[in-house]
């Protein structure tokens, strides 16, 4: 067993990669004080997250007309951004678990963060239609449960009721599929703990020993989930567009919406996790680990998505156009030349116009171009949004009820403070759990120019890849 071990212990990642290495540059930022980066980011968005809770005090204080909706649109800022939070939400499952199942390596060094990703938009894609109900201390009446007042039910035909089903239940998933993941990796952390540190990681590392049947039992959850999160990744938003295309509203009331939405959300999740990755990679220096293959190959994703929803676009028109039906080709009309054409030109120029260059491989592989088009597309997925809801409710059947909608201080508030929220969630992450899967880095299988650790890299079996933390580690996982 001590000859193994040694063996496991020889640094058989090349590029100037030890097994060493990858656990020192992949836990030292849970360890080591936040940097002067890290602390400015978490102050402004401790500030973004405060103006989002005095907002959200204000809309309950003084009720929902503390916002602009009125009879015409009924739905605004609150709703645009519920779908657009769902949307970012997207790429972590489709990242972990689509990609997991089709044995996709390049996911390693993002889909730890693209979990989380997921989990904290749910949350803040989960507070606006809780506070659109205008009395949201009553929330719990939207939950179907035995009660002592009658047969008091949810309307079960609704989709917003099936919004309700699919995200809390998507949102259970991805939360257990994200946590199997970090289980192995709290573990490295613990061993090289001390104190009370050291104990709250054995809690949240649930007693793991490196052992094969903890190793196999681990691989099986782990393709279980993926199993379960796969098709919730298409239904999700597919129940989502359901809000839209179950109804009789012109410009709603299309089939195109399901495999559309989901291909948007596809899109808008990737672009925001290469704006989070990028950021992560040059803050934390994960450079050898999050690399130029990953972020061209995310965006090869995001150009592959971006076609299909500027497909989807066309299509509609052309639906539009070629029905015949009068009602149907006003509400496409207005969408271009009415009073909200500044939004439809703005989702058209970011969504299928801009992805375009990701045909070259230079810019594929530039971080600055990168960058800048991750934030570009996703303003383009809210301008989408927009577009869907507040041109198609501005012009309804009778002129005289055509109204003009624009947001309040306080829906902008809130909208901002969800982004608050957001990067107050993923920079606490960042603290306390490896945001690159050291076991499944460590796990990969290349000879020869590889992408992912260094420039080399050779199999490292499970054993190794969680719990080899060099010589001068702790480890006693083998022995069992």
């Amino acid at each position: 067993m001590s000859a193994v071990v040694s063996k496991i212990r020889e640094p058989l990642i090349t590029g100037g990669k030890s097994y060493h290495d990858i656990t020192e540059d992949l836990c030292s930022p849970t360890e080591s004080v936040p940097n002067a980066t890290w602390i400015f980011a978490f102050v402004a968005s401790v500030g973004l997250l405060t103006v989002g809770l005095f907002c959200i005090f204000w809309t309950i204080w003084f009720g929902i007309g503390a916002w602009n909706l009125n009879r015409t649109i009924g739905w605004g800022w609150d709703i645009t951004n519920f779908v657009w939070w769902i949307g970012i939400g997207h790429a972590g499952t489709l990242i972990s678990a689509i990609l997991l199942l089709f044995r996709q390596k390049w996911r390693t060094g993002v889909n730890r963060a693209a979990e989380a990703m997921t989990i904290f938009a749910v949350m803040c894609a989960g507070l606006f239609p809780a506070l659109h109900t205008g009395r949201p201390w009553f929330d719990f009446f939207m939950f179907p449960y035995p009660n002592s007042r009658g047969p008091l039910w949810v309307n079960f035909n609704s989709p917003l009721l099936w919004d309700l089903f699919a995200i809390s239940t998507y949102f259970t998933v991805s939360l257990l599929f994200w946590y199997t993941g970090l289980v192995p990796d709290f573990a490295t952390v613990r061993d090289r703990a001390t104190g009370l540190r050291k104990k709250i990681y054995n809690f949240l590392s649930f007693g793991w020993t490196g052992s094969a049947k903890h190793w196999q039992r681990w691989e099986y959850l782990s393709l279980v989930l993926a199993g379960l999160a796969t098709p919730l990744v298409l239904s999700v938003h597919t129940i989502v567009s359901f809000d839209f295309a179950t109804s009789v509203i012109p410009g709603w009331h299309t089939t195109i919406f399901p495999p559309y939405f989901v291909a948007g959300a596809v899109f808008s999740g990737f672009a925001m996790v290469l704006t989070l990755m990028i950021m992560t990679r040059k803050i934390l220096s994960l450079e050898d680990y999050i690399t130029i293959e990953h972020i061209e190959s995310m965006n090869k994703v995001i150009l592959c998505t971006g076609s299909i929803v500027g497909v989807a676009y066309l299509t509609e028109l052309f639906v539009a156009w070629y029905s015949g039906y009068v009602y149907e080709q006003f509400a496409f009309y207005n969408r271009a030349a009415g009073i909200y054409w500044w939004s439809y030109f703005g989702m058209m120029a970011c969504n299928v116009i801009s992805p375009q260059i990701f045909w070259i491989k230079k810019f594929r592989r530039n971080i600055f171009i990168t960058f800048f088009m991750s934030i570009f597309i996703n303003i383009g997925m809210w301008f989408e949004r927009f577009v869907i809801i507040a041109t198609t409710l501005a012009r309804d059947y009778l002129p005289s009820s055509w109204s003009y909608y624009y947001p309040t201080w306080v829906e902008m508030g809130i909208y901002i403070g969800t982004f608050g929220l957001f990067f107050v969630l993923f920079l606490l992450f960042t603290r306390v759990a490896p945001v690159v899967a050291i076991a499944e880095v460590k796990s990969i299988l290349k000879t020869g120019g590889d992408q992912y650790v260094g420039k080399n890299a050779t199999h490292a079996h499970h054993h190794a890849a969680s719990h080899d933390h060099g010589h001068d580690s702790h480890d006693d996982h083998h022995a069992h």
